[in-house]
């Protein structure tokens, strides 16, 4: 493995240390483009799906998993030439026992926004079990998608969705009404069942986040009011209901448009951490805040960038105490990918630099995981006039 060494440094009232970290990078060598990765971290198992492409406009869904310091046995999960391949709008998948759900988003029509998500279901062998169907039942040709999986204790999977069913339709002032964001459950052979709208009216096109509770499933997302505010909410099953989505802070961020650019929730035992990106007062912030009640209540917002926010946060727990939180920042000298170790009771260490990047599309939504005690970190970089995806490791230990 390569290694390399970054430098940063501890600012304190008397005095100026430094540290070094060893960020090793785990070797990605696959041919033609790759990109739109997404990072998973569950029941002792480290996962990447991501969408490779030919020249010729073929696409491909890839799976593999970490063992042994490698990408390991990849799989082609699907192929298509009619797909929707967008930096943003990533598939998604989980694992639950020898059980894998992935998504990907195929053309229902000629429009620029008109696609489905299509789900395959195989177990980790490769066997496959149902593929290729349709995840929403509405039969409209619009926008679906913005996935997140996870799986339940059913052996089977909760999914959530951007859901563009009702755009198709206007307004008596002319405009077309908002997408919503939906609810369903995978069963192990492949089912949809107990499909349910949660919001009415979200942002259209920021990533959403997926988590269990002690109380619960809970969809973390980005909301959008009659007045165009357009702040995080979070909705949540409680006693097998789906309670009413509250803000996880009232940032207040009016915005005619969607920013692109969603929250991310991690879990452990009965504390949550949502991080995500704003522009309340005119500021680019990357926030996080902690729930001690399952979601039900949240701590004051922490800010986390130092200099001029973009977003694209992930966050997951370290430990009970503790969550690492992913994200993009950048000043007069370029854009970063950086971490921060976040505590509870509001410790925030210094930055540790992950990579200088892009600050465009071509770097997708970076990905961020804790497996054996370790930090992983995967995003898109552009080399050879192709994408490719970057994935490393680091000890959190001096942190």
């Amino acid at each position: 493995m390569k290694k390399f060494i970054v430098i940063f440094s501890f600012l304190t009232i008397v005095s100026c240390t430094s540290k070094e970290v060893v960020i090793e990078e785990i070797p990605f060598l696959y041919e033609n483009s790759n990109a739109q990765p997404s990072l998973v971290s569950k029941n002792g198992s480290l996962s990447l799906s991501w969408i490779s492409s030919t020249k010729d406009k073929k696409v491909a869904l890839n799976f593999s998993q970490f063992n042994d310091g490698k990408w390991i046995n990849p799989q082609t999960i699907a192929t298509g030439s009619d797909w929707f391949v967008n930096w943003a709008d990533f598939p998604a998948h989980a694992i639950n026992g020898d059980l894998i759900l992935t998504s990907y988003l195929k053309k229902s029509a000629s429009g620029t926004y008109t696609y489905d998500v299509v789900l395959s279901l195989q177990k980790l062998s490769g066997e496959k079990i149902k593929e290729d169907f349709i995840l929403h039942t509405d039969g409209v040709k619009a926008e679906h998608g913005f996935v997140s999986i996870i799986p339940n204790a059913n052996q089977g999977f909760f999914i959530t969705w951007l859901d563009g069913r009702n755009t198709v339709d206007k307004e008596p002032d002319g405009h077309h009404k908002p997408m919503t964001i939906r609810f369903a459950e995978i069963t192990s052979n492949g089912y949809v069942i107990n499909e349910s709208e949660l919001d009415s009216s979200t942002c259209d096109c920021c990533q959403t986040s997926i988590a269990v509770t002690n109380d619960g499933p809970i969809v973390v997302y980005r909301d959008r009011s009659e007045k165009e505010v357009r702040d995080i909410y979070i909705a949540r099953k409680v006693n097998g209901v789906w309670e009413a989505p509250t803000p996880v802070n009232n940032d207040g961020w009016i915005i005619n448009g969607c920013p692109v650019n969603g929250p991310k929730v991690s879990v452990n035992s009965n504390n949550l951490a949502v991080s995500w990106f704003t522009v309340s007062n005119e500021n680019p912030t990357v926030n996080l805040s902690f729930s001690k009640s399952n979601g039900a209540y949240f701590d004051t917002p922490i800010k986390i960038n130092d200099h001029d926010a973009i977003g694209r946060v992930d966050v997951a727990f370290l430990n009970e105490q503790e969550v690492v939180v992913s994200y993009m920042e950048g000043d007069d000298l370029g854009t970063y990918l950086r971490v921060k170790k976040v505590s509870i009771d509001g410790k925030i260490s210094a930055p540790i630099t992950i990579s200088k990047i892009d600050g465009g599309r071509n770097t997708g939504v970076p990905q961020l995981e804790i497996f054996n005690n370790e930090i992983f970190v995967v995003w898109t970089v552009f080399v050879d006039e192709k994408n490719q995806l970057k994935s490393v490791k680091l000890s959190p230990e001096n942190i």
